[in-house]
């Protein structure tokens, strides 16, 4: 392993634990969540403190090497992808929470910290981390700030860039500097807002400073039941329209249905139900019970077949767990999927429906799907066989064309899976060659040497990737 001189400075920075190089090593990172790009990286590295980050970055700086900072690879778009003879740089043993404040409601944290263990440890203060995607039990604060997550609560709470007040960031020549301010407020341009969202391409986090919000005093769990979809989604309208905000508004379609009924945590709902709605208010006893009648009033109006209000947390728990076991339990009902990540108003969930399922009869597939019905935010989930010839090109041009009718919508190609290399080239759906070319100078005023992430969040050929020694990673079955 020492031969390479490259792995040899590392094994020096962090150790013979901290450095993985041998085929079998490798091939655990080869992907992210998204299985349909592989790419084996040169070496894997794994720094247990942010100095070590400083000496890893400028050491693969002084080699020109291209740089993929990795969390937990649970992101769904390839964002971690390996890059042809680059080098990960593995966040996961900085994992520590380095600081409570109650009184200031805040936490630093390394950014390998997994979202869930977070919120464990806050607990006791009684806060918690507001974002909660439905793999927060293993998916990373960093990767979230990567892809600038969202999860089930983001209808009321916000996204993660709503709940990160400071981060430290380790640039490609190892040059550490903190954006934005424990504090909350900065003057100057909101160079922390910039950073959250941009996949990696602008550095790698190392520590962060989080807000925290209180545990929520009273939560009502509503589960109404409907014979189709197009009265679920009338029902979604509805519910907003009447000025009521649920901290989380899900649904799940028919195929949806069941396959979680054949995964691990089945509710028992009927095998011919169109369409499963789960709400939840929260907030003080009383606004709770006043909000989870004015549901209850709505849901009533758009023909449900059964509404059903959660009277035990073991229910609630039951049902939360059915619905974010929802992408895991596809295996039961195909041998693959591939799953989109559109956002569209919600008036216009009816309609975008209807077209994913055109889209999915033109290229003879299934779609399940299973989302954010309260923000729009669409997970259409495309079942397959990869032993079947074609089938990777028809999933993905079938979620091309869902894509494209999301923005066609008036939404966008993603709201919280980020770009990629999935999307990348989807980005010219919204946006023109000036304002990628603009997002472009943006990311190398932080990264001259475009050597963070390359090939990843703008469309090919771009500055980044233009460059000598640097390569995109390839599309599946290249």
């Amino acid at each position: 392993m020492a031969a390479d001189p490259l792995i040899a400075e590392l094994l020096a920075i962090v150790g013979p634990e901290g450095v993985l190089s041998s085929p079998a090593e490798l091939s655990v990172y080869a992907s992210d969540g998204n299985p349909l790009w592989r790419a084996l990286p040169r070496a894997v590295v794994l720094p247990r403190e942010h100095g070590e980050v400083e000496q890893v970055m400028a050491t693969l700086f002084r080699h020109g090497v291209p740089v993929v900072a990795r969390g937990a690879g649970t992101g769904l778009s390839g964002g971690a992808l390996p890059v042809p003879g680059g080098v990960i740089v593995g966040m996961n043993r900085m994992n520590r929470v380095l600081a409570i404040d109650p009184d200031n409601r805040r936490a630093l944290v390394e950014s390998g910290v997994i979202n869930a263990q977070l919120s464990a440890a806050a607990r006791a203060w009684g806060l918690e981390f507001a974002p909660d995607p439905s793999s927060q039990a293993a998916c990373t604060v960093g990767g979230n700030v990567a892809e600038n997550s969202g999860g089930a609560h983001c209808l009321k709470y916000g996204v993660t860039s709503q709940h990160i007040l400071a981060l430290e960031v380790v640039q490609a020549d190892g040059r550490a500097l903190w954006l934005g301010s424990p504090h909350r407020e900065t003057p100057g341009l909101d160079l922390r807002g910039l950073f959250v969202g941009s996949e990696g391409t602008m550095g790698v986090c190392t520590r962060l400073w989080v807000r925290l919000i209180p545990l929520r005093a009273s939560v009502e769990t509503v589960l109404a039941m409907f014979d189709r979809v197009e009265d679920a989604s009338e029902a979604v309208s509805g519910v907003i329209a009447s000025g009521v905000l649920p901290a989380a508004l899900e649904m799940m379609d028919q195929l949806a249905i069941a396959a979680v009924e054949r995964g691990t945590h089945p509710v028992g709902f009927p095998a011919d139900l169109g369409a499963v709605l789960l709400l939840e208010v929260d907030g003080g006893e009383e606004q709770c019970a006043e909000d989870t009648a004015d549901i209850l009033a709505q849901l009533q109006r758009r023909r449900p077949r059964a509404v059903v209000r959660a009277d035990r947390p073991a229910q609630r728990e039951l049902w939360w767990q059915n619905r974010k076991t929802a992408f895991g339990s596809m295996g039961r009902i195909a041998p693959a999927y591939y799953v989109q990540d559109g956002v569209i108003p919600r008036t216009a969930l009816v309609d975008v429906l209807r077209r994913v399922t055109r889209v999915g009869e033109g290229a003879g597939l299934r779609i399940a799907n299973v989302f954010h019905a309260g923000d729009g935010n669409l997970h259409p989930l495309i079942l397959f066989d990869p032993r079947t010839p074609g089938s990777v090109e028809r999933v993905l041009s079938a979620g091309t064309e869902v894509l494209a009718a999301c923005v066609e919508a008036g939404g966008a190609i993603s709201g919280e899976h980020g770009i990629g290399v999935e999307k990348r080239e989807e980005m010219r759906f919204m946006f023109s060659e000036q304002d990628l070319a603009l997002m472009d100078r943006v990311r190398l005023a932080m990264d001259p040497t475009g050597r963070m992430n390359p090939g990843k969040l703008l469309p090919t050929p771009g500055r980044c990737i233009d460059r000598p020694g640097l390569e995109a990673p390839a599309a599946p079955g290249s």
